[in-house]
C-alpha cells in the first residue's frame, strides 16, 4: 500500500526526510518484527521505549517511521504524531482496509465474565449456523483455527490482522472481549462495533490504571464512543453502569437480573446442583436494526454451574436477541454450553468434586463462594494461589473476602500456595503479598497451611479428601496448572479410570 494513502489517516505534526511514492509492505511496532519495506511505529511502553530501537528497525528494512520524537541520526522518512499508539491503530485499520466493517462485531466489556459471555455467544451463533471469530483472554479463534492468547485484547495491529483473517474466512460474527487496557491504549479505536455491552464494574485493575476514576474512564469509553447506528446493552443493576444510559450515541437496551427495571429482565431464578435456570422477560416490543424483539417471556436452562453464569447468560441472551437470533437457538446454545476453562469448572465429579475457578477479584470470589454455599458436601477443601505481582491491596481484599465466608462455608483451614515454579517471573508472589494474605487469614482464626509449590498444596489436599467432599482450586495465574496436577494425582491412585474420561475437561484447554 502507498505510504501517502496511509498517512492520510493520521494527524501529522511535523515531517522529516519526506519521500514520495513509497510502497509499504507491512507494519511493525517491534523492531525485531520489521521486514524489508515495512513502516515502523515507535511506541513508548511501560517497560521500554520503541524510539530506542529505531536503528534496529532501519537495519531490518524499515522504509519509514511513525514517531513521537524525531531520531536525529536517522535518514529515513519520519512522521511525528502526538500519540503513536493511536496512530498505530489508525494505519493498521487502513492497511488491512477496515476489515471489521465486513462483519457483525460484538464487543463485551466487564470486570468479570467477559470470557464466559463471549464463549456462550459463540455456542449460540454456531447453533444458528454462523461461522464465528472469537477474540479474548483464553484464545483467538478464526473459524476452525485456534491460537492461544497473549493479551485479553491484542495490540491494534495484531487485532486488525485478525479481522483481516476473519474476512478472508468469510466470518459472519466476531465476538470480542474488550479489556480496560485495550481501551486505554487505543487498541480498539478503529474497530467497527455493531453491538457493545457493559456487564458489571468493580475495583479489579485499579492499580493498573492508577485510580478508580481512570479505570472507569477506560471501561466506559466503549459505551460512550459507540457509533450512532449501533446498540449499547447496559446492566442497570450496576449503579455506575446505569449512569451511561444518557451518555452514548448508540441505541440503548437495558437489562437486569435483580429487578424488573430493565427493558429485558430475569425472574424465577433457581439453582439446582449449582446450575441456574431463569425466565427472560421482554417487557415491551423493542425495535432493533430492521426487526422487532417481541414482548413476551421464555425459559433458559444452563448446562454449567455457578451464579456468575446467570449474569453471563443473561447478557449473552440480550445480545443474541438484539442480533436477531431465534429464541429456540438461544435456549439450545446455552443449555449445551459446557463452560470456559477455569470459570467455576467441574473437572472431576465422581466420589468427590473438584472445581477449578479463576477467582480473580472481589465480585468473582463472592459469586463463586455463594454458589459453593448452595452445593451440599461433607467438607470443603479450599486451595488458594496467592496473587503475585498484583500488590498488597488486591491480596488484602481477596483475603478479607475469603474470611467473610468463613462461617457460611465452615472454613476452618485454607491451603495456600505461592506456586513457585508454576508461574513466570511477572506473577511471582512478593514477601509483602504473602504477609498481608497470611496475616488476615490467621487473624480470623483460620488455619493457614502455606506451600511454596502448587503440586505440594494440591497433593496434600487430595490425600485428605474423602467421599462427598469438595476440593476448590482457587486462584488466577498461580492456579492455571492446578487441574492438570490434580488429575495426574488421581490418575496415579485410580488406574481403573480411563484416561480419556478423566482428562476430558482439559482436552479443549488452550494451555494444554
Amino acid at each position: 500500500m502507498n505510504l501517502d494513502k496511509l498517512l492520510k489517516e493520521l494527524k501529522i505534526i511535523e515531517k522529516r526526510n519526506e519521500k514520495n511514492n513509497i510502497d509499504i509492505k507491512g507494519i511493525a511496532y517491534h523492531s525485531a518484527r520489521v521486514e524489508e519495506g515495512f513502516i515502523y511505529v515507535a511506541i513508548k511502553g511501560y517497560i521500554t521505549d520503541g524510539h530506542k530501537y529505531i536503528k534496529d528497525a532501519e537495519k531490518n528494512g524499515a522504509v519509514a517511521l511513525i514517531v513521537e520524537e524525531f531520531s536525529e541520526d536517522c535518514q529515513l522518512p519520519q512522521y511525528k504524531v502526538l500519540n503513536s499508539r493511536e496512530s498505530l491503530s489508525q494505519i493498521s485499520a487502513a492497511f488491512y482496509e477496515h476489515p471489521s466493517r465486513s462483519m457483525t462485531v460484538i464487543g463485551v466489556t466487564a470486570t468479570n465474565g467477559k470470557t464466559t459471555t463471549t464463549y456462550m455467544l459463540n455456542q449460540i451463533y454456531e447453533e444458528a449456523g454462523f461461522t464465528t471469530g472469537l477474540i479474548g483472554s483464553v484464545m483467538n479463534k478464526v473459524g476452525e483455527h485456534f491460537v492461544p492468547s497473549e493479551l485479553t485484547t491484542p495490540e491494534s495491529l495484531d487485532l486488525q490482522k485478525l479481522f483481516k483473517d476473519m474476512r478472508k474466512e468469510n466470518i459472519h460474527k466476531a465476538l470480542m472481549e474488550v479489556s480496560s487496557s485495550a481501551l486505554e491504549l487505543y487498541r480498539v479505536n478503529d474497530v467497527d462495533y455493531d453491538i457493545v455491552s457493559f456487564n458489571n464494574f468493580s475495583r479489579e485493575h485499579i492499580d493498573q490504571h492508577g485510580s478508580f476514576e481512570k479505570y472507569w474512564e477506560a471501561k466506559s469509553s466503549l459505551i460512550k464512543k459507540a457509533k450512532k447506528n449501533s446498540y449499547a446493552l447496559l446492566n442497570i443493576d450496576d449503579e455506575q453502569i446505569k449512569t451511561l444510559v444518557d451518555e452514548t450515541n448508540a441505541q440503548v437496551i437495558t437489562y437486569s437480573t435483580k429487578s424488573d427495571e430493565g427493558m429485558i429482565y430475569a425472574k424465577d431464578i433457581e439453582l439446582v446442583k449449582g446450575r441456574p435456570s431463569f425466565t427472560v422477560v421482554v417487557k415491551d416490543d423493542i425495535k432493533v436494526f430492521n426487526y422487532i424483539i417481541k414482548k413476551g417471556e421464555f425459559k433458559i436452562i444452563l448446562g454449567i454451574p455457578g451464579l456468575h453464569s446467570l449474569e453471563n447468560a443473561m447478557v449473552a441472551t440480550v445480545i443474541a436477541l438484539t442480533d436477531g437470533i431465534d429464541i429456540a437457538l438461544i435456549q439450545k446454545g446455552l443449555k449445551e454450553f459446557l463452560g470456559v476453562e477455569r470459570r467455576f469448572e467441574y473437572i472431576y465429579e465422581k466420589d468427590f468434586l473438584i472445581i477449578d475457578d479463576h477467582f480473580a477479584n472481589l465480585k468473582n470470589i463472592n459469586v463463586s463462594l455463594e454458589t459453593l454455599s448452595k452445593i451440599n458436601c461433607n467438607k470443603l477443601h479450599l486451595i488458594y494461589a496467592i496473587r503475585g505481582n498484583r500488590g498488597v491491596t488486591v491480596n488484602r481484599e481477596n483475603a478479607e473476602a475469603l474470611v467473610s465466608w468463613k462461617d457460611r462455608l465452615c472454613i476452618s483451614e485454607i491451603i495456600g500456595t505461592k506456586s513457585i515454579g508454576s508461574v513466570t517471573k511477572k506473577d511471582e508472589v512478593s514477601t509483602e503479598e504473602e504477609k498481608i494474605f497470611s496475616d488476615i487469614i490467621k487473624a480470623a482464626g483460620i488455619k493457614l497451611t502455606l506451600y511454596d509449590k502448587l503440586e505440594d498444596a494440591i497433593n496434600h489436599t487430595l490425600r485428605e479428601t474423602k467421599e462427598n467432599d469438595i476440593v476448590f482450586l482457587a486462584g488466577c495465574q498461580g492456579m492455571d496448572k492446578g487441574a492438570r496436577i490434580a488429575l495426574d494425582y488421581i490418575s496415579s491412585l485410580r488406574p481403573d479410570l480411563k484416561a480419556e474420561d478423566l482428562y476430558k475437561p482439559l482436552k479443549s484447554r488452550a494451555s494444554n
